[in-house]
């Protein structure tokens, strides 16, 4: 992947390469995959960190329409970059809140019978009132009609006079784990469910939800973490593309030796001379605390551990068997060598996560993808 000239990068920055046209493929694939229905793109929590608005605008340019968000002031800032597209907000409609779906156009996703009623109410009095999302809770328990509510529903469908009923959704739990009973279970709950109530377009699968199979696929898909280049199954190899780099810059080498430690709470002795380089990144920046002594990164074609404690602004990383390495050089923490995943391997933790904590102090370098 690409970076910018040294030059162009404002002192002493370390760099964030996001790849446009990967994000593209990857929708490419994954709507391909589910040839026959819709495919949407979530861009919730800034387009899980690289920045909303670009990766719309990119998508956009892939065929994309239809967009989800989690929160209204997310649907609020993307209206303004897409006037055109349809947006749908998952976390629902607060009180007092369905003026401002209307003056933005933004679509809410009910997740209970009292916002089916208001919903309903606001609707009955204005009559250019958006779309909405019904959202059923088929497995997870988090948002989204119980299942004794969803039959309430069924048995009451007055309750929706009033709403143009665009979509009903759920969401899968463990569409990672393809194994897992509970997708075959939730698409079951879902498939019954949905018979009994109004006809409207119908939507279960996510990312990895799409990989299951057309049985999950219905009227639209909505990935999300796929199109970043999150990896659908961690039992397979990742279909998709990269889309981010990161590079850190080199600011300090220096020869250390015991009796020396490096870093807070000095969790690293030197038991002999060690070359130490300290790189431009940090928990500030959303590289994990947790890979103080754990992590690696590449320089060339070696890998390098990460030693000591993880701090605000700064990591160390042993280099001893890197030769020539200077102030100034780059070290790769995130490449297509050592992804996003396998860097959350090492923190314990998920690419989603990862990816959404990138810090604003990276330089960031965009590739354009297709017009």
């Amino acid at each position: 992947m690409p970076t910018p000239d040294p030059q162009d990068v404002p002192r002493s920055a370390s760099i964030l390469t996001i790849d446009l046209g990967a994000v593209q493929s990857n929708y490419r694939y994954i709507a391909a995959l589910a040839a026959g229905a819709e495919c949407a793109a979530v861009v919730k929590a800034d387009g899980y960190g690289l920045g909303a608005v670009r990766v719309a605008h990119a998508l956009t340019r892939a065929g994309c329409r239809t967009f989800f968000v989690a929160q209204l002031d997310e649907a609020i800032a993307l209206r303004s970059a897409l006037p055109g597209a349809t947006i749908y907000c998952f976390n629902g409609l607060m009180p007092g809140e369905a003026p401002v779906f209307a003056q933005y156009r933004i679509n809410p996703v009910l997740n209970d019978l009292g916002q089916v009623a208001d919903w309903s109410q606001f609707c009955r009095n204005n009559s250019e009132s958006p779309a909405a999302a019904l959202h059923l809770d088929t497995g997870m328990a988090r948002l989204g009609l119980m299942p004794e509510e969803a039959e309430q529903l069924a048995a009451e469908p007055e309750r929706l006079d009033g709403i143009d009923l665009a979509l009903i959704m759920s969401h899968l739990a463990c569409p990672d784990t393809p194994a897992h009973p509970l997708n075959r279970t939730q698409l079951e709950r879902f498939t019954t469910l949905t018979a009994s109530l109004p006809t409207a377009r119908r939507s279960l699968a996510a990312s990895s939800g799409t990989f299951l199979g057309p049985d999950w696929h219905f009227d639209m898909v909505r990935p999300g973490a796929g199109l970043y280049g999150i990896s659908p199954n961690a039992e397979k190899p990742n279909p998709l593309r990269q889309v981010i780099a990161l590079k850190g810059k080199i600011l300090s080498v220096r020869i250390v030796d015991t009796p020396q430690t490096v870093g807070y709470g000095a969790t690293r002795r030197f038991a002999e001379p060690t070359k130490v380089a300290t790189v431009a990144a940090g928990y500030a920046d959303g590289y994990p605390r947790s890979l103080g002594n754990e992590g690696s990164a590449l320089l060339g074609d070696t890998t390098v551990p990460v030693i000591g404690r993880i701090s605000m602004d700064l990591i160390t990383l042993d280099v001893s068997n890197v030769p020539n390495v200077t102030p100034g050089d780059l070290v790769d923490l995130i490449s297509p060598h050592h992804d996003v995943d396998a860097l959350a391997a090492e923190a314990g933790t998920i690419g989603y996560e990862i990816l959404t904590r990138l810090g604003h102090r990276y330089h960031r370098h965009y590739i354009e993808g297709d017009a």
